[in-house]
C-alpha cells in the first residue's frame, strides 16, 4: 500500500484518530499561524498545502482569513469537502500546485517534509506567497539549520521560530494550558526543550 492508498482509507475521521484533543490543538496551530512573523488579518488568505482533512479551516476562518485547501489524497480532500461544506479544496501535490492567484500566506503543517527536492518546493511557495510561509517541524527529526539555509537559498530573507509543546497524541488538563503556553514563551530554554520533546513551527517571509 503506498503513501496515498493509506491516506485515502483513514480519510474520514482521521484528525479525531490522530489527535487527543484535535479542536484545541487545530485552534492552537490557527493561533500561532496568525501571529507569528507578519500577522495575518481579517480577510486575508490562507492556502493549506497537505490540509488533510480540512481541520484548520474553521479556526483559521474565524480570525476573518479566506481558507483554501490542497491534498494530495482524494481521499482526504472528500473528508475535507464534507467537514467544510463551500470551502475550496483541490487535489495535487504540494510541489506541483500553483494557486489561480497569488495568497497572502501559504502554511504546510506535519508536510513539509513530502516534496523530494525541499529548496525548489520553498522556491515555488515563495513565488505565489505575498506575506509568509509557516510550517512545522520536529527538529528531533529535521536539524533546524539545514532548513533555515533551504528557506534562504529559495529567496526568503527573514525567518522566525516558536516552540509548540501542545501534545498531540495527549489530552491535558485545561488549568495546565496557560502554563504551556507561557513555557512556549520563556526564550532559549523553550527551544531547548524544543529540539528534543516539542515542535518549532517556522514563518518566513521575503
Amino acid at each position: 500500500m503506498n503513501v496515498l492508498d493509506k491516506f485515502d482509507r483513514i480519510a474520514h475521521g482521521y484528525s479525531e484518530h490522530d489527535y487527543a484533543d484535535p479542536l484545541r490543538y487545530a485552534a492552537r496551530r490557527a493561533k500561532v499561524i496568525v501571529e507569528l512573523g507578519p500577522t495575518l488579518s481579517a480577510g486575508e488568505s490562507v492556502l493549506d498545502l497537505g490540509c488533510g482533512d480540512g481541520i484548520m479551516a474553521a479556526p483559521l476562518g474565524r480570525f476573518g482569513l479566506r481558507y483554501a485547501g490542497v491534498d494530495a489524497s482524494e481521499g482526504m480532500v472528500d473528508a475535507a469537502r464534507a467537514r467544510n461544506p463551500g470551502l475550496p479544496f483541490a487535489v495535487a501535490r504540494s510541489e506541483d500546485y500553483q494557486p489561480p492567484e497569488p495568497v497572502d500566506a501559504t502554511i504546510c503543517l506535519r508536510s513539509f517534509y513530502y516534496p523530494a527536492d525541499r529548496q525548489a518546493f520553498f522556491r515555488r511557495v515563495a513565488g505565489y506567497t505575498t506575506k509568509k510561509f509557516v510550517f512545522d517541524f520536529r527538529p528531533k527529526d529535521t536539524p533546524a539549520d539545514s532548513i533555515l539555509a533551504d528557506l534562504r537559498a529559495a529567496g526568503f530573507r527573514q525567518i522566525e521560530l516558536r516552540p509548540f509543546f501542545l501534545p498531540q497524541l495527549r489530552r491535558l488538563p485545561g488549568v495546565a494550558i496557560p502554563f504551556l503556553y507561557a513555557f512556549e514563551r520563556s526564550g532559549p530554554l523553550a527551544t531547548l526543550a524544543a529540539a528534543r520533546y516539542g515542535r518549532l513551527f517556522c514563518a518566513a517571509w521575503t
